[in-house]
């Protein structure tokens, strides 16, 4: 091949040319060779016009074509550049190996936790009771965090200064609080990898603040959760149902570090509390690749939160609001302290319609943030309003129990139906008197009348006996007490129910130091001396006697709903005994108690548009004989059919049958107008809409 500065020819064309081939049409065109140079060619191709060899040797074109000056000039580009990589490297290995090394530590995938929304918790009329509002919160992840100390306490100085601007004081506690959460984690260890909350309920100014800020802060997360709202309307005594949610504590993640943070809400109280796994729902993650600086980069994988499913209660708001309305209007005319309690019930399947327990607290206080100052002046109030007393409670029970004693004393075959006794004003062992409410005595009583009128005499000849007469005996009396659920939970789905408490024999011996004397047993058969009941216990047992034997399991949550509301689950009536005693000794005592209002110590309930059965009782209580009794009254409506069964108790009210009447009377008159006429009292639905 020849080279030329132009056009490279190929040598089988040259020889081609010596050939002479003017048909070859890859021949080129010439006039010759003149002096053995070749003048000028022209190719056949169309698209080459014309080409050169200049004169001169051929050796001379080869040597031009490669410059050694400009290859030394590449050398030393080249030394120059790798001596700037090298140097890079060394410095980025031996001068900062050290920090980049801790920041590569960090560069890692993070699981991060997708919060479930709550459920929301309506009324049977399916008016909500509760609602979830936007919330910010501010946390703190200690691995992303510097972990140079100076650059660590600067980012915790802006925070607090964002958090608290104008409070130095506060800004240091809140400095000084994070510095020992830090100082007690490990790094690498898992508590270095949970979050540490700094404040939750953030303002929406400072919130985009540290929104803006951004990269700055590194460690300091900005997130949202939801914040509980009760809507309880001036209805102060749903706060004891519904309760409330709070932080959860260090006890609370010991007993679950799977499902919370301790950034995370748990029920505290109420029905937040015992239906807390429900209305939780199951968390969410998404592992999430993140940079050194904690700033997420994308998203590996992720599985989606379930929401927490909503609750249907058995509660009537407008009767949970007229008879909170009607118990303090009483207790306000009787200048009577508040504190008592209304429980109504549906005696047919142990639903509860009402529970009150006064005084109450706003259960919005704990669900915004309650300060300590705020906490310690509802926890050492006197009358004690976080305590529920309709659960919690425990009391003498007064005359109520005598419905147990006379159904006891019947199924037993210590008295007959027609058996009767002298009531002369009380009776004399020895040298001590128990004596009956009425001086003189009622006379000639059957159980029928006792009832009715709650003569103590009666009571305790068939729980103690008397002469020749063999009562129950405290043994059959605390087997019946049992049998109808005193002195154990009734299984109500509110946390923190209390027993009550049965005496017995052995119990008095072993804690007392003292034998049992027939004294105990006749206070123990008129619901005196060492029984102890709760309000729910009382309605309870009431509620045998209205549905005819039958002892069912007390509950506030109707059903459960799921799935966006569209799956309902309801909770099915849970019986604890059925067919207690006969039916008949059953009938009896609800021939007793229907006596009470048609001539008894209940007779203002004769003016309700129903037929109504009821029992009256005063219960002593304390050391002190001059204290103010309780006032107790439990009844159900209608007689042949109950619908309801209300009891009230009103703490220090004198007597059942005057406060605790009243309030009864009220509550079922009102019941029983909206049963005639619902669109008359009811706004349940229009006020949900």
């Amino acid at each position: 091949m020849l080279l030329c500065s132009n056009v490279f020819v190929p040598m089988y064309h040259l020889k081609k040319i010596h050939n002479n081939n003017a048909n070859d049409p890859f021949v080129l065109k010439h006039g010759g060779f003149k002096n053995g140079k070749l003048e000028k060619y022209s190719h056949f191709r169309d698209w080459i016009e014309s080409s050169f060899v200049p004169g001169g040797r051929i050796g001379e074109v080869v040597g031009r074509t490669f410059e050694f000056s400009r290859l030394r000039i590449f050398v030393i580009a080249l030394i120059i550049f790798g001596g700037l990589l090298l140097g890079r490297v060394a410095w980025l290995q031996i001068a900062k190996g050290d920090y980049y090394s801790s920041l590569a530590e960090n560069n890692s995938v993070r699981t991060e936790r997708v919060e479930a929304k709550r459920g929301i918790i309506y009324d049977r009329t399916g008016r909500p009771l509760v609602r979830n509002a936007a919330n910010f919160i501010l946390y703190l992840q200690p691995a992303d965090l510097p972990l140079d100390s100076g650059k660590r306490a600067e980012i915790l100085a802006k925070t607090a200064a964002i958090v608290y601007p104008d409070d130095a004081a506060r800004q240091q506690a809140l400095i000084n609080g994070l510095d020992d959460r830090l100082n007690k984690l490990v790094p690498g260890s898992a508590d270095y990898s949970r979050p540490i909350s700094i404040v939750d309920n953030l303002d929406y100014d400072k919130a985009m603040l540290f929104n803006l800020a951004g990269q700055d802060l590194p460690g300091i997360v900005l997130s949202t959760k939801d914040l509980r709202q009760y809507l309880t309307d001036g209805v102060l005594s749903l706060s004891h149902i519904l309760g409330y949610i709070g932080k959860v504590s260090d006890a609370d993640l010991e007993r679950d570090s799977q499902n919370y943070a301790p950034i995370d809400y748990i029920g505290k109280a109420g029905v937040e509390s015992s239906w807390e796994s429900a209305l939780k729902g199951q968390s969410g993650y998404s592992k999430i690749e993140v940079d050194a600086l904690g700033s997420a980069k994308k998203v590996l994988s992720e599985q989606p939160a379930v929401d927490g499913d909503d609750l249907e209660l058995s509660i009537d708001y407008d009767l949970q609001k007229k008879s909170e309305e009607i118990l303090k209007s009483r207790l306000q005319a009787a200048k009577i302290e508040d504190k008592a309690v209304v429980i109504i019930m549906d005696p047919n399947n142990g639903e509860i319609l009402t529970l009150i327990s006064l005084p109450s607290y706003d259960n919005n206080l704990f669900a915004q943030g309650i300060t300590a100052d705020e906490y310690n002046a509802l926890a050492d109030a006197p009358d004690k309003p976080l305590f529920d007393r309709s659960i919690s409670g425990e009391y003498p029970s007064g005359s109520t129990v005598k419905m147990v004693v006379a159904a006891g004393a019947l199924q037993e075959g210590v008295i007959a139906e027609h058996t009767t006794v002298d009531s002369t004003g009380g009776i004399r062992v020895g040298q001590w008197f128990y004596p009956d409410w009425l001086a003189g005595g009622h006379g000639i009583t059957d159980v029928r009348k006792a009832l009715a009128w709650s003569v103590n005499t009666f009571f305790y000849m068939i729980g103690g006996g008397y002469q020749n007469f063999n009562g129950l005996g405290v043994d059959r009396l605390a087997k019946y007490m049992l049998l109808f659920g005193l002195g154990m939970e009734t299984g109500i789905d509110l946390p923190n129910e209390s027993p009550g408490f049965v005496p017995s024999r052995a119990w008095k011996e072993q804690v007392k130091g003292e034998s049992w004397y027939i004294g105990d047993t006749y206070h123990l058969a008129i619901g005196q001396g060492d029984l102890l009941v709760t309000p729910i216990q009382d309605a309870n047992w009431t509620a045998v006697f209205a549905n005819h034997g039958t002892l069912y399991q007390p509950r506030i949550v109707k059903a459960v709903l799921s799935d966006n509301d569209r799956t309902i689950t309801p909770i099915q009536p849970k019986i604890i005994r059925q067919k207690l005693v006969d039916p008949y000794n059953i009938e009896v005592v609800r021939q007793g108690m229907r006596q009470a209002v048609t001539s008894g110590s209940a007779a203002k309930l004769q003016n309700l548009p129903v037929e109504a059965a009821a029992k009256t009782g005063t219960a002593q209580w304390g050391a002190d004989p001059s204290s103010v009794p309780h006032a107790w009254f439990t009844c159900f409506a209608p007689y042949k059919n109950p619908q309801i069964v209300v009891t009230v108790l009103v703490e220090e009210g004198k007597e059942g049958s005057q406060i605790s009447l009243n309030v009864a009377d009220d509550i079922l008159q009102y019941y029983f107008a909206r049963e005639k006429n619902p669109n008359a009292t009811s706004t349940a639905f229009s006020l949900a809409k």
